[in-house]
């Protein structure tokens, strides 16, 4: 493998092979899937634990009056409620990450580089680097 060399601009030059690894993103990985599937399962468990709250946070009152007459009222807990909500809410957004990190397990594919990238013409560009024609860098 060969040294990477700094040019007068700057810049640095790395071999071909460097760059290609370099520019290669690390996206496609197939243990993502067994991520998605935890996710998918605490998505389940958090609606479960949703419907749990909402049945224990909705109880009839029924007061018998001394004429017989029954009235029934219905008691809403909004700690329970709020619960539930936040449940729900934190199920979908296990499932539209699920979905990313399935999306990025399967399909996610390597860029080729381009062939300018591959031919070294950005190191003409030191300003593409951070570097100004005078070799400072910017800050």
């Amino acid at each position: 493998m060969l040294p990477a060399v700094t040019t007068s601009s700057g810049a640095t030059k790395l071999p071909p092979e460097q760059r290609r690894e370099q520019a290669l993103p690390r996206l496609h990985r197939p243990w993502r899937a067994m991520i998605a599937v935890v996710e998918l399962v605490l998505a389940g468990l958090a609606v479960w634990a949703a419907f749990a709250c909402w049945g224990n946070a909705v109880d009839d009152v029924v007061t018998r009056l001394s004429d017989g007459t029954e009235l029934t009222s219905t008691r809403y807990e909004g700690d329970l409620i709020g619960a539930a909500i936040g449940l729900v809410t934190l199920a979908l957004l296990l499932l539209v990450d699920a979905v990313r990190e399935l999306l990025l397990a399967f399909y996610a594919r390597h860029r080729r580089p381009r062939k300018e990238e591959e031919e070294g013409e950005f190191e003409d560009h030191p300003e593409l680097y951070g570097a100004h024609a005078s070799g400072h860098v910017a800050e």
